[in-house]
C-alpha cells in the first residue's frame, strides 16, 4: 500500500507533528513541482501532500485515467489511512479543483470523512452552467492547434518549452485527455442534499476568463468566500500571490476548530 501511496502522492517536506494535512491537486499538464515548493512556505502546522495524476511527470509511462471515478478511487485508496488519522484540507487549481471536489464528495458519501476546508482555484462550480459548457466541448474532434492555442492563451506553459516538439505534443495530449476525463464527472445538485458542511474558499485570477463560482454557495452549509488575485489563469505562480495564498490558507486552517 505504501508504495502505491508514494506513486500517487508525494510529501516533499515531512511534518509529522503538523495539525493538518493540505492535499494539493495540480492543474492539467503539470503543477506538481510548483505546488511541491509550497511545502516550504507553510508554517509547521501544515503538512503539504501533492497528488500526481497518471500519464504525466513521474507517471509519464502510465496510461491516462479512464474516467474521474478511476482517479478518485486511486487517490482515495492511497490516502485513506492518512485522512482518517488527522484533519485535512484540499487545494485544487483548474483541473485539480474538479478532481479535489470529486474526491471530497466520494470521501463524504462513502466514509463520512470531510475536509475541514475546500480551497478551489481557477474552476467552475461542478453544478454550474460554466461546468456544463466545459463538458460539452467536442474534445475528440478538437484540432491540436486549437488545444495549443488554449494552452498559450491561459499561459499553461513557458513559451520556450513549447519550442520543444516532444514537450508540446505531450502537453497537448495531456490537456486533451484531462478534458475527456472531466467530461465523465457527473454531479447533479438535488434540493434535499447539500453535500458538504465545511467552509469553501474560491480563488481566481482577476484577468482570467470569469468562472461560474456562485453555485458553490449551494454545495455547503459552511461559509463560502471568493477572492480575486491579480493575474490570469496561472495567477498562483506569481511569487507575491503564492505568499497571499499560503498565508490565507494557513490562517483558515489555524482558525478552524482542530
Amino acid at each position: 500500500v505504501f508504495l502505491g501511496m508514494e506513486k500517487v502522492v508525494t510529501r516533499p517536506y515531512k511534518r509529522p507533528d503538523a495539525l493538518c494535512r493540505l492535499i494539493c491537486f495540480p492543474w492539467s499538464g503539470g503543477g506538481t513541482f510548483q505546488l511541491a515548493q509550497w511545502g516550504k512556505l507553510f508554517s509547521s502546522s501544515v503538512e503539504v501532500f501533492i497528488v500526481t495524476f497518471p500519464g504525466r511527470e513521474s507517471r509519464l509511462k502510465e496510461p491516462f485515467a479512464e474516467d474521474v471515478t478511476t482517479i478518485v478511487n486511486e487517490i482515495t485508496s492511497a490516502l485513506l489511512e492518512e485522512l482518517q488519522e488527522k484533519p485535512f484540507a484540499f487545494f485544487g487549481h483548474s483541473f485539480g479543483s474538479y478532481i479535489s471536489f470529486a474526491v471530497a464528495l466520494h470521501l463524504k458519501e462513502k466514509y463520512g470523512l470531510e475536509p475541514i476546508h475546500l480551497f478551489l482555484s481557477g474552476g467552475h462550480a461542478p453544478s454550474s452552467e460554466g461546468f456544463h459548457l466545459l463538458k460539452s466541448i467536442p474534445i475528440r474532434e478538437t484540432k491540436d492547434e486549437d488545444v495549443l492555442a488554449y494552452i498559450k492563451v491561459t499561459g499553461g506553459a513557458l513559451p520556450e518549452l513549447l519550442q520543444n516538439e516532444d514537450f508540446k505534443k505531450q502537453l497537448i495530449l495531456t490537456v486533451r485527455e484531462d478534458c475527456r476525463v472531466l467530461q465523465t464527472l457527473s454531479f447533479e445538485k438535488s434540493e434535499r442534499n447539500i453535500p458538504f458542511s465545511c467552509d469553501i474558499t474560491c480563488f481566481n485570477g482577476s484577468e482570467d476568463t470569469p468562472h461560474d463560482i456562485e453555485a458553490w454557495h449551494d454545495l455547503t452549509t459552511g461559509d463560502t468566500s471568493f477572492y480575486k488575485l491579480p493575474g490570469g489563469h496561472f495567477y498562483l505562480l506569481e511569487p507575491s500571490n503564492e505568499i497571499i495564498l499560503t498565508k490565507h490558507i494557513t490562517r483558515c486552517i489555524e482558525n478552524a476548530d482542530l
